[in-house]
């Protein structure tokens, strides 16, 4: 596990559903992939959840699906990692090995519609409405179940999404974004946790390159090939995606809350979320 890209899932190489609980502190907070699809029920805990391009927030009762090698973390909330307010995180996860059937149950006609799912490499969706809510309630009984009924819920779950429609909501941008190599991964896995470190404050492009032990021109290649943003673009994200969080939950007024996710120019922060969101901040919280 302590390879930051190829995260190794414990599973037999015959063996094609896996079943996981996640409880602790906070969740694996590693940028890694692997080669399984992912099905995940978020329970409790807070945090950024990114993936490719994409740039937002889980909660509890979220339900997310990851092709394969989807480079992804769910970070918790920095408070999670304080360990001073009693928190804890839970999840659910069903990882989906379609390289152990591929030979076999792939090619039989009532099968045939489950190789869409391979389709979907590098690729994230957010499982929303009331496909959401029956993948929940098959998975509350996932645990107990053991052979032929495990897979026969694992085959559930896949016609859920396989069915779902405009309630699997793809997150990150069209096209595949395939697996980074180890060494890819590894430097961004560095870049982005120093990111989400210092996202509030002031970061210059020669300080992130520097992480990345990287030019600041190469590290703008780096950067914009494997997220299709630049820097500074997805930095406003990040910190336009705090900014949402703070007036959905707080009665903080606009100014300090722009003040305290990075910006010092309160008319700058008002076209930035405007641009990122789709409406004004005064908007987005009514």
């Amino acid at each position: 596990m302590e390879k930051i890209i190829s995260f190794q899932i414990a599973k037999s190489k015959r063996e094609f559903v896996r079943y996981q609980e996640d409880r602790g502190p906070y969740f694996y907070d590693k940028l890694h992939q692997h080669p399984q699809c992912q099905l995940t029920v978020i329970l409790e805990g807070s945090g950024q959840f990114l993936s490719g391009d994409y740039v937002g927030r889980f909660q509890g009762g979220d339900v997310f699906f990851l092709g394969e090698n989807a480079p992804h973390v769910f970070r918790s909330d920095g408070i999670y990692f304080e360990g001073k307010a009693n928190l804890s995180v839970a999840g659910n996860t069903v990882f989906f090995d379609f390289e152990a059937i591929k030979n076999g149950l792939l090619n039989l006609d009532e099968l045939h519609a489950l190789n869409r799912f391979r389709d979907f490499a590098g690729l994230c969706f957010q499982v929303q409405g009331t496909t959401a809510q029956q993948i929940q309630e098959v998975l509350q009984s996932f645990k107990i179940r053991e052979g032929l009924q495990r897979f026969q819920a694992a085959l559930a779950l896949l016609n859920l999404l396989e069915q779902a429609g405009e309630e699997l909501q793809q997150l990150n941008s069209g096209g595949r974004l395939l697996g980074l190599s180890e060494k890819d991964g590894s430097r961004m896995d560095r870049v982005m946790q120093y990111v989400l470190a210092h996202r509030f404050q002031k970061i210059t492009l020669a300080e992130v390159a520097e992480e990345a032990n990287l030019t600041k021109e190469a590290f703008c290649r780096f950067f914009k090939l494997r997220t299709r943003k630049t820097f500074t673009d997805y930095l406003l994200h990040l910190r336009i995606n705090e900014a949402q969080q703070l007036l959905q939950e707080t009665e903080l007024g606009i100014s300090e809350i722009a003040y305290r996710v990075g910006f010092e120019n309160l008319s700058y922060f008002n076209r930035s979320f405007k641009r990122i969101s789709g409406k004004t901040p005064r908007y987005f919280r009514a």
